[in-house]
Parts: structure tokens; C-alpha cells; sequence
């Protein structure tokens, strides 16, 4: 065996000089790291290095002639740019035959590049192109802040660029991400898996088949059954971007976010799940558990208080009592089931094959303290179905006794008959009115034709309906009334006025009267119509409102100046009533 050949044995045993025997022991004390080196093994050694490790490598064939192994100089700038150090193994060797571009390390393994640490069980160590690939216990750890674990490492020098495969975690203080696929680019210090993972932090539990972290900046993306889970809610979508330490997710696609108390479908928005509140975009929609639902074109929701805002063309529709409210403004309380809108605010109760359109200035719903519905309406309400319409001031139905109130100078509509006074109340059977009250002065007029009203005024009016139509009206304490009884010929040739204390009025179908009745102490006198001048065919306080009068389901809206005249109208006539009395 020649010189070229010459095997070197660590013990020292077969000392060649005094320098290569001090190099040999400082590389075994490990004081300064163990960089392989050595000639060409002779059989037992080859044997040895086949043994250690058995894992299958592609070759990286140099062509040039073979050269020594020069071990790493100890004393080397440990933080080169992408520069890999081995700082030590137990065992160390190569083999020519089977590629001399790498070394083999096995046991309590150790590398270096800059700041992070790896280790392993055994490698193979390509130290020209900074590259290894190592197994078995698998850890990559840089300060404190950082650690990655798996059972398989391969590192290419050229793009800095770590794979790590199999019972993957990566561990970033208070988030851990698990996946059997791990591609960490050290360059810009971004791992990402693609055949499933999933990240854990203090918070939620976000799962996808795409998915990747940067530590630097906690901001992690999701791609493709994207799965965000904690104790409140599930948060389902394809793509969503998060960040681990404000705990913001960004929705950018379709997503669908379920709860006890409700379920939330959105498009774009963002939603801090550390503070539960939420900015949702684009036509989202919340559905409440007892299926209440409200959708705008921009949506804020706060899971803790359970308040939803809504912005521009908001829908808040009410299941249960087949009713909708919109508006540009909406609130809902899904604690409290508190909703109101506003700014152009609209009702539509649907019952009885028919709709009720309702407008005011705010549209509010909520509970009563048997948990029954009340909706109230403020300020220059104006509503229409095709057998009534009416206007008021406020109004609010209960679900209690099914009763509509109407406050301050309220007018209603049905046919050419025109109800007026301070207050009305109709009591609602299944959605259809059985009997109205008006407990504080009462006007009840009925066109004939062109000038000519049928009047009927009182102290206080009950009204009694069957399908649709009246059939009984009481009238008590001063009771007027001026009427123009049809002759044979149905032409109106006279009129008739008369005053008493109560009134009883019957009618037939098609509300044509059958009976009338005024007693006591009944005063009054007929007059032909040509002797009757302009003030003889009209009651005090006639008014005959037909110009605001809602003509279909989109006349509840405008008319703000016909409103507010009317408003002050009524409160000027209160006030001279009182001071009357």
C-alpha cells in the first residue's frame, strides 16, 4: 500500500507528525467544531460508511480529479452568508466509490448557518454547495423564538431553500404548524405546506390543503378547504389570509362563519377573532338562530355584545312574522332582538295574500317583556295595502293584542272613506282588522261625489268590520253629522244635519247603510241643495286629506312638506281644544 493510500485512524496511534496529530485531537475534543476529512478508505472503512447510513441520494458527480477532504478551519466566521458549518458529529467518513462529494456524519449531528442551528441523528454533508440532507430527529432552531421539527431534512445551498418531510412542527412561540410537508426558504424566511397542514396559536386552529407562515411578520395565508376553528365558532372558505399575532382574518373569497347564534356568509371583509368584531363587505349576510336576517353592502358585527350595523341598501328580514325592514341604516341585537332602520326606511308585512308597505322616518322591532314582537314606527309615517292606506305621526303593533296604534293626527283610508282624529287603534284577526277605536275625537267622511261628503263627526268612534268591510259604527258625546241622502232616481237633491249624544250606524254589504239611529235630545234640518251655500256643506274641522294619500307601494315615500303641515295642524287643533275646555 503506497503513501497515497495511507489510512489516518483518529486514536493517534499511527502518528505521522507532531502537527497532524495536534489537528487530530483538537478535531476530536470538538472544542471548535469537526469538519470531515480524509484520504481514500480503505475496505473496512468503505464498509463502515455503507453501514452507517443506507438512504438513497441522488449522485453529485464532480469530473475534476479527486482531491483531499480539507477539514474547516475552527476559527471561521460562523455567520458567512449561506454558509453551512458542521459543528459536529460522533462519526464521520466517505467513500469514492459511491460519490466523493459528500460526507457521511452520524450521530449527535450538528450544523450551522448563521444564526439557526440543525441538527439530526445522521446526514449526508455536500460542503461545496452548502447542501445536506439529513434524517432521524430532525430540529432546526434559531435563537429562541424559532424551532422545526421533522424526520427528514434535505437543504440546498443554492436557493437556501430547507424540505423537511414528515411529522413536520414548526414552532413559532405561541404558533405551531403541523404538516408532513414542509418547504422553508431561509432565504426569505417563509415555509409554506401543500398537501395539508394546519396552524395552532392562542386562539384558533386554521387548517387548508395550501398554507404558509412567515415568522417575521406572523402573517400566514390559506388556500383550498380552509377551515378556521375555535370554541365559538367554524370559519369555512378557500382563501383566507391571518395573522397569528393580531389574530385578524382577512376574508378575500367566498366564507361561511357558523355559530350558536348565528351563521355569517360573506365575500370580503376582516374579522378580529381575539375581540370578536368584524368588517364584512360586498352584500354579506348574518342569519340570527331564531331566523332573523340582515344584509347590507357593508356590515360591522361584534360576536360579544352581539350587535350587527349595517350600511347602504340594508334588508332585515323577520321569518317568524313574515315581515321585512329596509333601509340605508340597520341595527340588529341578536341578544337583545333589538332591530331598527333608518334613511329611507321601509316595512312590508306580508299576510293574508296581500302586503302591508309601511315608511317613516325609523322602523324599529323588538321584544315586549313576554318576549312578544312590538313594531314601532316614528315620525311622518306613511303606509299602504290595496284595501287601506294611512298616514300618522308614529304607530306601533303589538303582537301582544294584535293592535296597529296610530298617534298624533292619524288618517286612514279605505275605498272613498277617510278616518281622522288624535288617535286610532284597529285591532288585527289574523292579520285582517275586526275593530277600530278612536278614543279621542273622531272624523269620518265618505266622497259622494265631487263637493259633496257624507260627515260624521264625534267625542269617540268604535268601528266593527266582517271581511273587509265595515258593518257597525258606535259614536258617543257629541255627535254631528251631515249626510246627503241618495233619492230614488240616485241623485243627491238635499242635505241632511243633525246633532245628538250617541249615534248606532248598521250597514249592509258593500257598506251600504241599513240603519241609522241618534238619540237623545236630537236636533237638526234638512236643506235643498240649491238653497245650501259653500259653509252649509261642511262640518267644522272637514278636511279632506286626498293629497296624502299613498297611491301605491312606492308613494309611502316623499311628501315631507304635506307631512310636516299636517303634523302642525294637529297640534295647533289640540292646543285650541284644550284651551277651550
Amino acid at each position: 500500500m503506497n503513501k497515497k493510500n495511507n489510512i489516518y485512524r483518529h486514536n493517534g496511534h499511527k502518528i505521522r507528525t507532531g502537527v497532524l496529530c495536534l489537528l487530530a485531537i483538537s478535531l476530536l475534543q470538538n472544542v471548535f467544531g469537526i469538519t470531515a476529512w480524509a484520504q481514500k478508505p480503505d475496505k473496512q472503512q468503505k464498509a463502515k460508511a455503507k453501514t452507517t447510513i443506507t438512504a438513497k441520494h441522488p449522485a453529485r458527480i464532480d469530473n475534476k480529479k479527486n482531491s483531499k477532504l480539507v477539514p474547516q478551519i475552527p476559527g471561521a466566521n460562523r455567520y458567512q452568508k449561506n454558509k453551512i458549518f458542521l459543528e459536529n458529529a460522533d462519526v464521520l467518513s466517505a467513500d469514492y466509490n459511491i460519490s466523493k462529494d459528500y460526507q457521511v456524519l452520524t450521530g449527535n449531528v450538528k450544523f450551522r448557518k448563521e444564526g439557526m442551528f440543525m441538527y439530526c441523528d445522521s446526514a449526508y454533508f455536500y460542503e461545496k454547495t452548502n447542501s445536506l440532507d439529513a434524517f432521524g430527529n430532525v430540529k432546526m432552531e434559531q435563537g429562541d423564538t424559532l424551532f422545526v421539527y421533522a424526520d427528514v431534512l434535505y437543504y440546498s445551498g443554492f436557493d437556501e431553500m430547507a424540505q423537511l418531510r414528515y411529522n413536520v412542527r414548526l414552532i413559532n412561540r405561541d404558533v405551531t404548524l403541523y404538516t408532513d410537508s414542509l418547504d422553508y426558504d431561509m432565504r426569505n424566511n417563509l415555509g409554506y405546506y401543500f398537501e395539508g397542514g394546519k396552524i395552532i396559536d392562542s386562539q384558533n386552529e386554521l387548517s387548508s390543503v395550501y398554507g404558509q407562515y412567515e415568522p417575521d411578520t406572523k402573517h400566514a395565508e390559506f388556500l383550498y378547504d380552509v377551515e378556521l376553528r375555535n370554541e365559538k365558532y367554524v370559519m369555512n372558505t378557500d382563501t383566507l389570509h391571518y395573522n397569528t399575532a393580531t389574530h385578524i382574518a382577512d376574508i378575500v373569497g367566498k366564507t361561511v362563519i357558523e355559530s350558536d347564534s348565528n351563521v355569517i356568509y360573506t365575500n370580503k371583509g376582516w374579522y378580529n377573532t381575539e375581540v370578536e368584531n368584524s368588517a364584512l363587505y360586498d352584500r354579506s349576510l348574518i342569519v340570527t338562530k331564531d331566523k332573523q336576517t340582515i344584509v347590507g353592502d357593508t356590515l360591522y358585527y361584534n360576536r360579544n355584545t352581539g350587535e350587527g350595523e349595517a350600511f347602504g341598501n340594508v334588508v332585515l328580514t323577520d321569518t317568524a312574522n313574515s315581515s321585512i325592514l329596509d333601509g340605508n341604516y340597520g341595527y340588529h341585537n341578536e341578544q337583545t332582538h333589538e332591530s331598527f332602520v333608518t334613511n329611507r326606511a321601509r316595512a312590508r308585512e306580508f299576510s293574508q295574500g296581500d302586503t302591508l308597505y309601511l315608511h317613516a322616518d325609523t322602523l324599529r322591532t323588538c321584544l315586549d317583556s313576554d318576549s312578544l314582537r312590538l313594531l314601532m314606527a316614528y315620525d311622518k309615517v306613511r303606509f299602504y295595502r290595496s284595501d287601506i292606506q294611512g298616514v300618522c305621526d308614529s304607530m306601533s303593533i303589538a303582537e301582544r293584542d294584535t293592535i296597529l296604534n296610530m298617534y298624533k293626527h292619524p288618517v286612514v283610508w279605505s275605498g272613498e272613506r277617510q278616518v281622522s282624529g288624535n288617535e286610532i287603534n284597529v285591532h288585527m284577526n289574523d292579520s285582517t282588522a275586526d275593530w277600530a277605536t278612536l278614543p279621542d275625537f273622531g272624523f269620518v267622511t265618505e266622497r259622494i261625489e265631487d263637493v259633496y261628503f257624507n260627515q260624521l263627526t264625534g267625542k269617540e268612534m268604535k268601528a266593527y268590520f266582517e271581511d273587509k268591510e265595515l258593518r257597525k259604527l258606535d259614536v258617543k258625546g257629541n255627535v254631528r253629522m251631515l249626510t246627503y241622502p241618495m233619492e230614488n232616481d240616485s241623485t243627491y237633491n238635499k242635505l241632511i244635519k243633525a246633532e245628538g249624544s250617541f249615534l248606532i250606524v248598521t250597514f249592509k254589504p258593500k257598506q251600504q247603510i241599513d240603519k241609522m239611529v241618534l238619540w237623545p235630545d236630537v236636533v237638526g234640518k234638512a236643506m235643498p241643495l240649491y238653497l245650501a251655500r259653500k259653509k252649509d256643506l261642511t262640518l267644522d274641522d272637514f278636511k279632506w286629506y286626498e293629497e296624502l294619500r299613498p297611491s301605491g307601494p312606492d308613494d309611502i315615500f316623499g311628501k315631507e312638506d304635506e307631512m310636516n303641515a299636517l303634523m302642525n295642524e294637529e297640534v295647533k287643533s289640540v292646543r285650541r281644544k284644550k284651551k277651550t275646555n
